[in-house]
């Protein structure tokens, strides 16, 4: 071993042997730095954005009879940030909402700059959604959005604004050094085109360069603090939040807000293994035990006994902080660990379906009609079906499932490092009359112009994911003459606007349509998001498949082939749909052109996706080359103008000798259940929207461990639970909450019990909160 500079060392002086082992560390150390080098600051935050689970439309279906009564899944904003430590920062937050509003984000960005100076702006900010059609609606400002909710909704708009305010300030507090990965693969089984007539009217040359109608990748960022190592993915993915029907009246996060949950507590559960196992002498029981560490087992008859003592209480009062202490994932029970969060976000899904079987009609079985999604001449009778057909939430598990999993595997094996600039670019555009450069017939360019906003009569017909009323069908270029007589009492569109929207046939000139104040948007935020190789475009709509691939390439082309060719071709390029705003659809001008449901609901005319192009170029090259952009025109804030015309809570009652929380309709006597059955408990009740329980529980699954000690295992953040609310009509001043378990397959053997919180108000309008108990009965 002769040259081994240690060997050498012995014979030297001691004071050379400690400045070896010195030099030895930092060596180490050094070397340990660089392959886990953190080059950003990265922080997540998370919060309840759950609106009013009673009383109020809910929006995505424009169904007026789909109005909220109850919870499927709780909401939540989801947010990261990531640093350069001495430079710029962005912020993505993703909603489980089904889109970003406008008058949303503009009193969020009023919040940040009141609380934290210019450090987070609207160029640097992204608040997008997740398109669920399970959320309240009348959060949005312009009018034609917000018809079925009877106007303007505060409620909703509030925990909005404070949910996303509160997810950002926990990812600003939450900032350390860490690192980003990213991760892309293919989930081929999620999504179909539910307009694929108008999908082939695009170039078959274009066509041919993809292998499917829909993208079906899947884009992943995985986020690693230096400390405590994972703590959170966000990934992209176009698909439909059209798994719950147009019926559904539980509040739910849809297919993405339950692979959001799966995610979450697939590594949670893992975490605490792992912990577990590592310390066994742990006082506290950890979070969800009953999946993990076996309860004491008693023989049934024990078991029976010991749920024979636990008979249903009276009604109670309680606090508001009950419920969210008691709450499973009750942020007052978390360690010193950043919570792990996963967000499921999305991107060109403006006809992508979820419901992967096909469309059929439901009179007959047979397939619809191809070009229009008709049967029998009506489009009322033709629907896309899931995966778990006819059951709506097993429709929603299974394209949840199908993604989380995708994105577990994603996670798991990323391994390509973000690295390099954090940047930004952001403007505002006015696409009611944009001029745009576009190639001309023969050879050339022209110059063309966006038309103010107009929906045509496709729109009407609706989707085979919820098709719509009377005699309105997809594919109709032509409209008809009784519902342009109808059109025309609220506005006829002039001949200029006419030949603009061309071929559309105008059914709702909206864009031009100012009583009682703007009907839709003109003014719309147009950002790029970059954090090393990665781009985010934040689009504020729908992009159908073929246009965001084209919106993509056009972009990717600018990044790669100019600035100091930084890029090259390692960058990676996604589109974060319904974001800051929402104005609708995008789709090619050859999909315009047939006139389905996007194609019709594509607000600015057939050149909407050109201006896009145009707009996003500009942009790109911007960042590209470091170059500041205008401001654009500001949109309006009409916060001040909004109408509602949906009822306050008067009171609550109860029959008389009945309190609020007391049991209507038991578990039966001596119950045993097994795994796969259903629970059902009814609780005297009142309105939820008297109190939204942020970041609480309407309803717990509880066990019971010890002679008296009740641990919570579920609450409305559980798919496997639902609260149901009632009343025995619209003007009853009585309600009632049923609370459904099905009981998982992954339930220990022992005692359970159902809990209900609520809050009841009172004739003068105090607020009061209570809590009621089911009897005890056994899982087996």
């Amino acid at each position: 071993m002769e040259g081994f500079p240690a060997q050498k060392l012995v014979a030297q002086k001691p004071c050379a042997i400690v400045q070896f082992w010195i030099l030895l560390l930092l060596l180490l150390q050094n070397s340990s730095g660089i392959l886990s080098a953190s080059n950003y600051l990265v922080g997540l935050g998370s919060y309840d954005i759950t609106g009013p689970a009673a009383d109020v439309n809910m929006m995505g279906y424009a169904n007026t009879e789909q109005i909220a009564s109850g919870v499927h899944l709780r909401l939540r904003a989801r947010a990261f940030i990531v640093a350069e430590p001495q430079g710029n920062r962005v912020v993505f937050v993703n909603l489980d909402a089904c889109m970003a509003s406008q008058l949303v984000t503009l009193k969020v960005l009023e919040r940040l700059k009141a609380r934290y100076g210019n450090l987070y702006t609207e160029n640097n900010v992204a608040i997008s959604g997740i398109h669920t059609h399970a959320g309240p609606g009348g959060y949005l400002q312009y009018v034609v959005y917000i018809v079925t909710s009877l106007g303007f909704v505060r409620q909703s708009f509030d925990v909005l604004v404070d949910g996303i305010e509160q997810s950002i300030i926990q990812a600003h507090e939450n900032l350390r050094p860490g690192s980003v990965l990213v991760n892309k693969g293919e989930l081929l089984d999620a999504g179909i085109n539910r307009s694929p007539s108008a999908y082939l009217n695009n170039p078959a040359a274009e066509r041919r360069k993809y292998k499917f109608d829909t993208d079906k990748e899947m884009t992943l960022l995985k986020f690693v603090d230096d400390k405590w190592g994972p703590v959170g993915s966000f990934n992209w993915f176009a698909t439909h939040g059209t798994s719950m029907s147009r019926t559904n009246s539980l509040i739910s996060g849809d297919n993405k807000g339950a692979a959001a949950r799966f995610m979450e507590d697939w590594f949670n559960k893992n975490d605490i293994q792992n912990a577990y196992s590592e310390n066994s002498e742990a006082d506290e029981i950890p979070r969800r035990v009953s999946n993990i560490i076996p309860v004491a087992q008693k023989n049934h008859h024990e078991l029976l006994e010991l749920a024979a003592s636990f008979q249903s209480p009276p009604g109670k009062r309680a606090t508001r902080f009950m419920s969210v202490a008691r709450r499973v994932r009750s942020a007052l029970r978390q360690a010193d660990k950043p919570s792990f969060l996963s967000a499921f976000c999305q991107s060109n899904c403006g006809d992508v379906s979820p419901n992967v079987l096909g469309a059929f009609c439901i009179d007959t079985g047979l397939p619809c009609e191809f070009n229009h999604s008709t049967c029998g001449g009506k489009n009322e009778l033709c629907y896309g079906r899931g995966p778990g057909h006819p059951d709506e939430f097993e429709n929603t598990r299974i394209i949840g499932d199908r993604q989380f999993k995708k994105a577990v595997e994603l996670f798991t094996q990323a391994s390509e490092q973000l690295k390099g600039k954090v940047d930004y670019r952001h403007t505002y555009v006015d696409l009611s009359k944009l001029e745009v450069t576009v190639p001309k017939l023969g050879g050339g360019n022209e110059v063309v112009k966006t038309c103010p906003a107009a929906m045509g009569f496709g729109f009407a017909a609706g989707t085979t994911d919820g098709p719509g009323a009377f005699d309105f069908k997809q594919g109709d270029d032509k409209g008809n003459a009784f519902w342009k007589l109808v059109r025309n009492f609220l506005k006829t569109p002039g001949k200029e606007q006419e030949d603009c929207q061309s071929p559309k046939p105008i059914l709702l000139d909206t864009g031009e349509m100012k009583l009682p104040y703007e009907w839709a948007p003109s003014i719309l935020p147009l950002q790029i998001l970059r954090i090393g190789q990665l781009v985010i475009l934040s689009v504020p709509g729908e992009f159908t498949t073929m246009a965001g691939r084209r919106l993509r390439d056009a972009v990717k082309t600018v990044l790669t082939s100019g600035g100091n060719g930084e890029f090259d071709n390692n960058v990676h390029v996604v589109i974060a749909g319904l974001t800051n705003t929402y104005s609708q659809y995008v789709t090619t001008f050859e999909e315009y052109e047939v006139q389905r449901y996007e194609g019709a609901s594509t607000l600015f005319g057939p050149h909407t996706l050109a201006a896009y192009i145009q707009e996003f170029q500009k942009l790109a090259t911007a960042l590209i080359n470091g170059l500041p952009v205008e401001p654009g025109p500001q949109p309006p804030d009409l916060l001040d103008k909004q109408i509602g015309f949906l009822t306050p809570v008067v009171v609550d009652r109860t029959p008389r000798g009945i309190k609020f929380g007391d049991v209507s309709s038991d578990v039966p006597q001596n119950s045993t259940f097994k795994r796969g059955d259903t629970v059902t408990v009814v609780f005297w009740s009142a309105c939820p929207r008297n109190d939204l329980l942020t970041e609480g529980t309407f309803t717990l699954v509880e066990i019971l461990h010890g002679p008296d000690s009740w641990v919570p295992i579920h609450d409305d953040d559980d798919f496997c639970l639902r609260f149901k609310w009632s009343r025995p009509s619209k003007l009853s001043t009585r309600s009632q909450a049923t609370i459904e378990w099905r009981i998982p397959e992954t339930a220990a053997s022992g005692v359970y019990r159902i809990k209900h919180f609520g809050a009841s108000k009172g004739l003068m309008g105090a607020i009061r909160h209570f809590t009621g108990s089911s009897s005890a009965f056994v899982v087996a």
